[in-house]
């Protein structure tokens, strides 16, 4: 288990800015997905920022059970776990499956440098975005998985390319989308369907 940034003191704020000082390793998490117009790997502190930017962009096409500022709370919250666990690629089922106990493991060490109630604040917005139990939690989970394949649609294809990922791997794992904002999908699935034409998924 990777150790925590050493707390300095700030009286009461101390561990919050332990907190703070520690997620900071999100930066150096490396995603498959390249920063737009750059041979550079976003990390999955870039991630969450574009993932809480598009909850706000697309607060008017949400419906009206959902609550945005909680859809963004999670976009902020979501990956931090990948400091510990590492980022896997959504397409890697294996993977993410294994992963899981090690998310559950990082999700208690981070947000337990945390003092009460944000300890508990923060976990239990996690865990509902993992669970994806709420209309926020699926709300989130859709805009999370939308962001790799619009920036994939912007960008030639390129962690599809790479990853030699095919058009019915990503419709099998992105089909909730159609349930959830069906709008959405629509449109979305025409552009996979180009993307395959254009030899940008297999």
């Amino acid at each position: 288990m990777p150790s925590a940034v050493p707390a300095l003191d700030f009286g009461s704020m101390t561990q919050t800015i332990q907190f703070l000082m520690e997620i900071d390793k999100l930066k150096s998490v490396q995603r498959r997905t390249k920063v737009m117009g750059t041979q550079r790997q976003e990390n999955s502190a870039e991630h969450s920022w574009h993932f809480a930017i598009a909850a706000l962009s697309l607060a008017p096409y949400a419906s009206d059970e959902v609550d945005i500022q909680r859809v963004i709370q999670m976009a902020l919250l979501h990956d931090i776990v990948e400091i510990d666990a590492g980022d896997v690629m959504v397409y890697d089922l294996a993977a993410r499956a294994a992963i899981h106990d090690q998310e559950v493991a990082a999700a208690k060490r981070l947000f337990g440098i945390l003092p009460e109630p944000q300890r508990g604040v923060f976990t239990a917005l996690w865990q509902e975005y993992e669970e994806g139990a709420s209309a926020d939690a699926r709300f989130a989970l859709v805009l999370d998985r939308c962001m790799p394949m619009l920036m994939n649609l912007h960008n030639g294809g390129q962690s599809w390319v790479e990853n030699d990922i095919s058009l019915q791997q990503v419709l099998d794992r992105n089909t909730m989308i159609a349930d959830i904002h069906p709008e959405l999908w629509h449109y979305l699935e025409q552009h996979l369907q180009d993307a395959q034409r254009k030899g940008w998924l297999k």
